[in-house]
């Protein structure tokens, strides 16, 4: 197989607001939280109190159907909040720094059982399902995406500057949790994957490094997984976010568990966009406060239209929307700041919506060459696309239309797939290859789609109902 491998099927946006290259330090934010919701699947039982005092790693809840997954606190100090929604559901266990209140508990054994005590196994992910995998269970394969194509995605090469040595060491004890390949996957170029590629010649492990060339989604690790080592039904790979291989590397080197990340803060019409150095879980209250153009912040939406802001945790395809006062997501690396798009567009379809971005040419803006964006990197407003959160059109029948085709890298037919879900045809979705994608490799599908159809929820319903039948 090819070190270099080319996906030319997909989208990149031109969003406006990309991070700049320079951090800053917010670890001094007091608040952090565990979110039950970030995680698939998870059927979670409380261990904590409000006002008990606990300790970075420190359990705060598990999963009911295996107590050895762990939920734990990032920082030390002392429950501030259990915050439940309907019917009682655990819906995030809020913890106040203090450093002062307790000593990060001490680990043991070896490293699968390290991993599970101080919490850093949640961080694993599982395909199929994307849910927190089985310790029980070894994975065909580990595939670790070391970029990201998503619109105004960070940047990892400079998120883990100085913290190569940690990847490295994160990456060979991964290695050491399955019989078969662990894949690094770069962009060519990038400056870590020097430093992979000597691990990989020196390691006993089978660890492959691979590039991928191409539009979003060449950095989203279900491309990867489908050119390097399809999922067929019965089958398991392991996925993990690079900057958390890096806290796995720093705790089997040191024995600290130390769940610091490296954010990127950034979109169109915020104040300053760049990077921020948080411990995970962080809240984003004082984050986006110090962003946002809307004077009025935490009310988010305003009457005038493009003045409010929507807060969003992960990248604008596939990422969630938060409130004001929550946290960043557990397995999130970007925080999204978009307008809210709270405006009626009259008779938009018949304007030449120069402003808008066109897949499909239906305004002036899908006409303009990239290579022009290149020659004059200061185009006029007129030709430059605005995003905001306006679907621009209400909910129709879903039509074929050969445009999912044209953005969707698998080699499965995603109009059928999608069919297959909204009808709940079973047999059929596992005929087309459902086992292979999760919701954001429809991302791009939903964003071009003339239909307005909600199809990461769709996906993501179809593959709950498999989960449940496999338990």
């Amino acid at each position: 197989m090819s070190n270099i491998i080319n996906i030319k099927k997909g989208l990149d946006l031109p969003v406006e607001g990309a991070a700049a290259l320079r951090i800053t330090d917010a670890r001094h934010i007091a608040t952090y939280a565990m979110k039950p919701t970030d995680y698939v699947g998870l059927v979670p039982r409380l261990l904590v109190a409000e006002g008990d005092a606990v300790a970075a790693g420190d359990a705060l809840f598990c999963n009911k159907e295996d107590e050895r997954i762990r939920f734990t606190a990032p920082v030390s100090g002392h429950v501030k909040a259990v915050v439940r929604g309907e019917k009682r559901r655990l819906l995030a266990v809020v913890v106040e720094k203090d450093e002062s209140a307790a000593r990060p508990a001490q680990l043991s054994g070896d490293l699968k059982e390290q991993m599970l005590q101080c919490g850093l196994w949640t961080m694993l992910r599982q395909r199929p399902f994307g849910c927190v995998p089985n310790p029980n269970v070894k994975p065909k394969a580990i595939v670790i995406s070391c970029f990201d194509s998503a619109p105004l995605a960070p940047d990892y090469d400079f998120a883990l500057q100085g913290r190569e040595d940690d990847l490295c060491h994160g990456l060979e004890a991964l290695a050491s949790l399955t019989d078969g390949t662990l894949y690094a996957c770069f962009r060519p170029g990038q400056r870590m994957a020097r430093s992979v590629e000597q691990l990989s010649k020196s390691s006993k492990k089978d660890i492959q490094v691979r590039y991928f060339n191409g539009p979003h989604p060449a950095g989203n690790v279900g491309t990867q997984i489908a050119a390097l080592c399809p999922i067929n039904k019965g089958e398991v790979v392991w996925t993990m976010n690079p900057q958390d291989v890096a806290v796995l590397g720093h705790l089997v080197t040191t024995g600290e568990y130390r769940p610091e990340k490296v954010i990127a803060v950034a979109g169109p019409q915020i104040k300053n966009p760049h990077y921020y150095r948080i411990i995970a879980g962080a809240a984003v209250e004082s984050i986006a406060k110090s962003q946002t153009l809307n004077p009025d912040y935490p009310q988010m939406v305003e009457a005038q239209p493009m003045q409010g802001s929507r807060l969003i945790s992960g990248n604008i395809l596939s990422g969630t929307t938060i409130a004001a006062d929550s946290f960043i997501g557990g397995y999130d690396s970007l925080l999204s700041i978009l307008p809210e798009g709270d405006y009626y567009d009259f008779m938009g379809w018949l304007m030449p919506g120069l402003q808008k971005f066109s897949f499909s040419r239906t305004f002036w803006t899908g006409f303009v060459p990239k290579w022009l964006h290149c020659i004059y990197p200061e185009m006029p407003q007129c030709l430059t696309p605005k995003f905001d959160t306006n679907t621009h059109g209400a909910w129709r029948p879903l039509v074929v239309t050969g445009s999912f085709e044209r953005v969707f890298p698998f080699d499965i037919y995603p109009m059928q797939l999608i069919k297959a879900c909204i009808i709940g045809d079973i047999e059929l979705q596992e005929n087309l290859g459902i086992y292979e994608v999760e919701p954001e490799d429809f991302a791009l599908c939903e964003f071009i789609d003339t239909s307005k159809t909600e199809i990461q929820p769709v996906i993501r319903q179809a593959l709950e109902i498999l989960r449940k039948e496999a338990l």
